[in-house]
């Protein structure tokens, strides 16, 4: 469904950059309904040290840090928190990249249309990363499309991407999960094999 909704909005030379893991398999059937290659932008979430699943903020591939000064207010995290806490997220990211790039070469994003793909969005600042990190690359142009997203972050998310295309904006969001029959984790042999298949 999210590949046919791209796809009405016919992008050129368009470039499927999903976020692992979970972006992946909704990645691969965009790629599919658009008939264009499929890689990955590796971005982690920065996490509150006592809530990690909070993001106050996220890393992306060439260097990009994102703050998210809500959060960042909210939960009185200090500079020198932030900084240990994105150090540690820079580690993982770098760990995760060795091994997608073990499967598949990276596709120059320069002069492409970038998609940024995920499978729904929460606070969104994994793909605010993701976006500029596909613009520091040299993307002429950079869309998000997510099968499911709160209403209002469908609004912040245009301020950051040229395109955004949602599916499902619930006003009672809960969480992605809630929006999926199957939500299992994805495992990083699925992200391999996805890519490997993307390029037959």
């Amino acid at each position: 469904m999210l590949g046919r909704a791209v796809a009405g909005f016919e992008p050129t030379e368009a470039l499927v950059a999903a976020l692992p893991r979970g972006g992946v398999p909704v990645g691969f059937e965009v790629a599919e309904a658009l008939d264009c290659p499929l890689d990955v932008l590796v971005v982690r979430k920065v996490g509150v040290p006592y809530q990690p699943e909070l993001a106050m903020g996220a890393v992306a591939e060439g260097g990009v840090v994102i703050r998210n000064e809500e959060v960042l207010s909210a939960a009185r995290i200090s500079d020198s928190e932030f900084d240990s806490a994105v150090e540690l997220a820079r580690r993982e990211l770098n760990q995760r990249l060795a091994v997608y790039r073990d499967a598949v070469d990276p596709v120059d994003p320069g002069n492409r249309t970038v998609i940024v793909v995920d499978d729904g969005l929460a606070t969104g600042s994994t793909a605010m990363a993701a976006l500029a990190a596909a613009r520091a690359r040299g993307a002429t142009q950079a869309w998000l499309a997510v099968p499911v997203a709160p209403g209002e972050m469908v609004k912040k998310m245009e301020a950051h991407a040229d395109e955004v295309i949602v599916l499902h904006h619930p006003r009672r969001f809960m969480a992605v999960g809630a929006w999926y029959q199957n939500f299992a984790q994805t495992s990083d042999d699925e992200v391999r094999d996805l890519l490997a298949r993307s390029r037959d």
